[in-house]
């Protein structure tokens, strides 16, 4: 008996009942809410079965047999994911979906190019990705939402995989008329007393004020923001300093003030970016193979 739907059909389906409504899922997977409307209604009409409850207000809801066959059409998705991977095992070559997310902070100067070069390489895969707070990335490799992740070795669960790439020092942030910008090196001691832009993600914040913990100082927090290119725009005009631990690949922030970059000094250790996934992150051939490229091309990355 011929197959009356598509994988495509099944992951929309899967997706939207997920999101909660159509919108949601073609945010999520980039797609038009017209292509995935579409292919829900063929789909309910090739297996004669309403999936979803329209609610004009409210969005979607998962009929009973919408429930049944949600679930079972995961199975079937990660099976076939499953065997893209051992064909591509077999065959020993590099190819099928993989899904990448990257910590929100370095995504933007690392993941669009490190994708282009990697896609350039192996044509047969399709990577998709994703952006990414740290505590986000352990949720969405546990869940299966992405392959592998982009990220530092901080605060890292036991379950998960860490491969290294590099290790990346901490530095300070300045509006270049401040009166610490010149130095060559600064101390939070030295810190302590000015006010600090501070950038306040899950888990980067904690790593942020530990520097001034260990020294039993306080810092001086004036202003706190989620985003690194609000971060670097409040310190380029003088609202602070801040700390981070990759560099931007010019000296300017987004509203084009000049910044300075002063090395932090501390007996903390730097932070090392690296390969994060699940155990067994190798055993794939395409992870394997987005890791030896992440070697070969992250060292320049940040132009250090």
């Amino acid at each position: 008996m011929p197959l009356r739907f598509t994988l495509r059909q099944l992951e929309y389906f899967v997706t939207a009942g997920e999101s909660g409504s159509i919108a949601a899922a073609s945010q999520k997977l980039n797609v038009s809410s017209p292509s995935i409307s579409a292919a829900i209604s063929q789909l309910e009409a090739e297996l004669g079965l309403s999936l979803f409850v329209r609610q004009h207000a409210q969005g979607l809801r998962l009929t009973e047999a919408g429930r049944t066959l949600s679930a079972q059409a995961q199975t079937v998705l990660s099976e076939a994911t499953e065997l893209t991977r051992l064909a591509g095992a077999v065959s020993g070559t590099v190819q099928g979906p993989l899904r990448v997310g990257c910590l929100v902070t370095f995504a933007q100067i690392v993941l669009p190019s490190l994708r282009r070069s990697f896609e350039a390489r192996y044509p047969d895969v399709r990577m998709s990705q994703v952006e990414l707070t740290q505590s986000d990335i352990f949720a969405g490799l546990r869940r299966g939402e992405i392959d592998l992740a982009l990220t530092y070795d901080m605060t890292l669960p036991a379950d998960l995989e860490f491969h290294p790439i590099r290790d990346l020092a901490p530095f300070v942030l300045l509006p270049p008329d401040h009166p610490l910008a010149g130095r060559d090196s600064l101390t939070v001691r030295d810190l302590a007393p000015h006010p600090m832009v501070l950038l306040d993600l899950p888990m980067s914040a904690d790593y942020f004020l530990a520097f001034f913990t260990r020294a039993d100082l306080r810092p001086t927090i004036a202003e706190r923001t989620r985003d690194m290119a609000v971060m670097r725009s409040l310190v380029a005009n003088g609202f602070g300093y801040s700390i981070a631990n990759f560099r931007p690949l010019n000296t300017t922030a987004p509203d084009g003030k000049p910044l300075s970059f002063v090395p932090l000094t501390s007996d903390i250790a730097p932070m090392a970016m690296g390969v994060l996934g699940l155990q067994g992150l190798t055993n794939s051939r395409t992870s394997a193979a987005f890791l030896d490229h992440c070697r070969a091309e992250l060292p320049a990355a940040d132009g250090s």
